[in-house]
């Protein structure tokens, strides 16, 4: 396999897991959740990721969240499952299940925690290859892992049979540009393309799409590869410049949250926009200060977002 194994592309959301306020999977949020994305147009999705609160859930949990997925979107759109554990055996075992229902791959970061040398990175990503017969999406997340994958590791990981992508959210720009030239002849490379620089990546270096959590820019991510693809580079531009005012706000450079956790954040925007984001689960924390609520609904009110908005969800969740 490699990335022409696949047709993954263009603008993705990470999912969040909705919960109930005593910390229930809220199966019927998760289906709602995922049919807005549906309507929204996205061009994937990925779900027990990091937005998802993957390390939250029980076994059980994750694979009735990956089975709900695959059951409301399987054959519309690529829905790829995270399978992070912290260890290859428990990895392996998520990745066989996302198989089994039909899943069109699964993505794990380096085992979080244990700190892997790149060998150890290759060893692990190398043993789900000999047992999972699905694409194999990379994840480097060093702020949750504590690793942070190199282009010099990634050029061995893309020699491994099923690796056919890899979701870069890495804080060094500089890194990820290496990582893209090294090896995005052979597999599928997501980073942070909405920009104006980021369209200029595109078109010069190269690059395949952005994997976004919560999905709150989504009107305008969706517009930016729309118009990538079809060569209006002005509409690009405009609807990038919408997507990088609201995120700016909402994100700092090291993909932390201005107002709290990310989790927390992009199901606090959800739910007042008439989304079902539902509850994060402990060791997360709701966002509950006024000031920092009021400040968050004024960035997606001037963002022009409420105006997209389903109220029908608000009394749940607000």
């Amino acid at each position: 396999m490699d990335r022409n194994s696949i047709d993954w592309k263009g603008y993705w959301i990470a999912a969040p897991t909705p919960f109930t306020a005593t910390g229930a999977l809220d199966k019927d949020a998760l289906r709602e959740v995922l049919r807005l994305y549906h309507g929204q147009r996205v061009h994937g999705v990925l779900v027990n990721g990091t937005t998802g609160e993957w390390f939250s859930q029980t076994e059980a949990e994750r694979r009735r969240v990956a089975e709900i997925a695959v059951e409301e979107l399987g054959g519309m759109i690529p829905v790829v499952i995270g399978c992070t554990t912290f260890t290859p055996s428990q990895t392996i075992a998520l990745g066989r299940h996302a198989r089994e229902i039909g899943a069109s791959g699964i993505l794990s970061t380096p085992p979080p925690y244990a700190a892997p040398t790149p060998r150890e990175i290759v060893a692990f990503f190398s043993a789900i290859s000999d047992s999972v017969d699905l694409p194999i999406m990379i994840y480097n997340w060093a702020r949750g892992t504590a690793v942070e994958i190199t282009w010099e590791t990634a050029v061995e990981l893309a020699k491994i049979d099923r690796v056919v992508a890899i979701k870069d959210s890495t804080a060094n720009t500089a890194q990820a540009l290496a990582t893209l030239e090294k090896v995005g002849d052979r597999v599928r490379f997501f980073g942070g393309f909405i920009s104006r620089l980021g369209l200029s990546t595109l078109r010069g270096l190269g690059g395949d799409g952005n994997i976004d959590g919560g999905g709150l820019g989504a009107k305008f991510a969706v517009a930016f590869y729309e118009a990538f693809w079809r060569g209006d580079f002005a509409a690009a531009i405009q609807a990038a410049d919408r997507y990088g005012s609201l995120m700016r706000q909402l994100v700092r450079p090291d993909w932390s949250g201005a107002f709290g956790s990310p989790q927390s954040q992009i199901k606090a925007c959800m739910n007042m926009l008439g989304q079902p984001g539902g509850h994060v689960r402990p060791p997360l924390l709701p966002i509950d200060s006024p000031h920092d609520l009021e400040a968050m609904h004024r960035i997606l009110d001037e963002a022009g977002l409420f105006g997209d908005a389903t109220p029908s969800r608000v009394s749940a969740y607000a």
